[in-house]
């Protein structure tokens, strides 16, 4: 029977709270072991059941693996029972509490790190891609329209080639100290730049604002890159277009020391299917192998009309 391969994963008290955590959050081995003060062998034979039946899906990524409840088939069937049930659990209560707080420190950490190395980023670049004018590959797609939004803008050269074509230029970033080193690049240009402090995943700005958003090299540092996603279909009007340059997925851990990487790349499948999801058509992808670092990709899209944005279900 099928239904008793559920029930029978489900009957234990540790598997139903990891997995109520893990339908709020996606989270790694180290993460869980840390939140439920239990040892790792013990968590991971609880993750393994759970994964075989396929109520919990795995993404490896390099040497890590991060855990997040599947939202499929059963799966969505058992979620909306187990948050049902799950309501005024106060231990259920507790465990998202200190998810949560494991949520916001991974934030901190990343806006610190950005936060230091905002002085020296345009340097640090070269170390990453080397010689690459990944802003000249992009302005070769970049067509003349009223308001563009640099999403996660960093110190502003992006913007500074934007407002070549464009009349209005938005950059949104969670450092404030990569917007100060933004303010004083854009201040020699004059007007038409408007710098917001905020998370790209909760973008601070109105339905349907921008002509064009712009993402480079920006999703491999989130959390949440499918929901900045469908964040930039909110933000883009009907006709408008976006811009997504990425890394190709790749093994150089080394990068999440050093730049503050989530994620080692994503697959042109993955990246594409996100998009897509968001309320985009893709019209075009273009490859590049820099002479240092790993590959990138820049992906073209036009928002249809009516397209969804938002939050993912």
């Amino acid at each position: 029977m099928k239904s008793l391969i559920y029930f029978k994963a489900m009957a234990d008290s540790t598997r139903i709270r990891l997995y109520h955590i893990l339908l709020h959050h996606e989270m790694s081995v180290n993460e869980i072991v840390g939140l439920m003060g239990m040892g790792q062998s013990r968590i991971s034979r609880h993750l393994k059941i759970l994964t075989d039946c396929g109520l919990l899906s795995c993404r490896r990524d390099g040497v890590w693996a991060f855990y997040s409840a599947a939202n499929e088939g059963a799966g969505a069937l058992v979620a909306t029972l187990v948050e049902s049930l799950s309501q005024g659990e106060s231990l259920m209560e507790d465990d998202l509490a200190r998810a949560e707080a494991i949520v916001f420190e991974r934030r901190l950490r990343r806006q610190k790190f950005f936060d230091d190395i905002a002085p020296r980023w345009e340097h640090l670049k070269v170390d990453l891609i080397g010689d690459f004018d990944l802003n000249e590959a992009l302005m070769a797609d970049i067509r003349p329209c009223s308001t563009a939004v640099d999403l996660g803008c960093g110190t502003g050269a992006l913007m500074a080639r934007l407002s070549e074509r464009v009349s209005q230029v938005v950059g949104v970033d969670s450092s404030s100290n990569m917007l100060k080193e933004a303010e004083k690049r854009l201040q020699a240009l004059g007007g038409g730049f408007d710098l917001r402090l905020g998370e790209l995943e909760h973008l601070p700005m109105g339905d349907g604002e921008a002509d064009l958003a712009v993402i480079s090299l920006a999703l491999h540092h989130l959390d949440n890159p499918r929901l900045a996603l469908n964040e930039s279909g909110r933000v883009v009007a009907d006709g408008g277009r976006l811009l997504v340059a990425e890394f190709g997925q790749h093994a150089d851990e080394s990068l999440r020391d050093r730049f503050g990487d989530r994620w080692l790349g994503f697959s042109e499948a993955e990246l594409l299917g996100w998009i897509r999801e968001a309320g985009f058509a893709v019209e075009s992808t273009r490859h590049f192998a820099p002479a240092r670092g790993p590959a990138v990709m820049i992906c073209q899209a036009v928002k249809a009309d009516g397209g969804k944005g938002g939050r993912p279900d």
